[in-house]
């Protein structure tokens, strides 16, 4: 299993975001080894998180082969053409390191404060998937075509969340990956959805949100237990971090390898 860990929501060490933090974060998370960075999309719930596309462009400035996830982007808050436009800007500053995890959003304050419809939003995201994966695989949708360069090719790889009802198997069969979060289902929960995948034929499998307290000991052994049941990916979530914490963290939880490697 390979270790990430979320893009940092206060400066590293103490104090609110500066004009610095995020590239510090993001520098200090490669250096200290971890495979992969993220970022997560929460608007109007009382505090402020970055834009989840500039925050890894950010990131991918001052990092040189960590990966760049998305868990999750809210699709169905956004115009689907803008964000493939961003997408594939991401593509050129970041390379093939992106990761564009989607999903149909949980929170109905993000969509009141956006202006999108939260009751009709899995409609909505089954519509803007469908239409996400055309602008990125060919640069154009029914006649409109955004020329993407050449070099960021097909645009970045896109992965579905979802851990209950028929999320897992639909992120098996139309998307490159699957997320999960460990925030809302426990391990018994996380240990049946990945079973299902697997038995879908599903390939990478990613489990965000594992939030690190006071005493990094419960999430290591959450993080031991996670790869025992094969997922390829877990993504820490410190919420007051240091150098020091994430080091160790890195140090107990050493990668392994997985049959889904898919490394870019």
């Amino acid at each position: 299993m390979r270790l990430g860990a979320a893009l940092p929501m206060s400066a590293i060490g103490g104090g609110p975001l500066d004009h610095r933090s995020l590239a510090d974060g993001a520098a200090a998370i490669e250096r200290l080894g971890y495979r992969s960075i993220w970022v997560f999309d929460a608007i109007g719930r009382g505090f402020m998180l970055p834009d989840p596309f500039m925050a890894l462009a950010v990131a991918a400035t001052v990092t040189e082969s960590v990966e760049l996830g998305s868990g999750i982007l809210q699709l169905p808050i956004r115009n689907v053409a803008e964000v493939a436009h961003r997408a594939f800007t991401l593509g050129l500053v970041a390379g093939p390191r992106v990761l564009l995890g989607i999903g149909p959003g949980s929170t109905e304050a993000d969509f009141l404060t956006f202006g999108g419809d939260y009751r009709s939003r899995f409609a909505t995201f089954e519509t803007q998937r469908e239409e996400l994966a055309e602008w990125l695989a060919t640069g154009s949708h029914r006649g409109r075509s955004l020329s993407p360069w050449p070099a960021v090719g097909a645009g970045p790889q896109l992965l579905l969340a979802g851990w209950h009802g028929p999320w897992v198997e639909r992120a098996a069969r139309q998307s490159a990956g699957w997320i999960a979060s460990g925030v809302y289902a426990d391990d018994a929960t996380l240990a049946e959805a990945i079973g299902r995948y697997r038995s879908a034929g599903g390939g990478r499998a990613i489990v965000t949100n594992l939030q690190v307290g006071d005493d990094i000991g419960p999430v290591v052994e959450r993080l031991h237990r996670l790869a025992g049941l094969g997922f390829d990916d877990a993504v820490v979530l410190d919420l007051a971090p240091t150098e020091e914490r994430l080091a160790e963290i890195r140090r107990l939880v050493p990668d392994t390898d997985t049959d889904t490697d898919t490394d870019t």
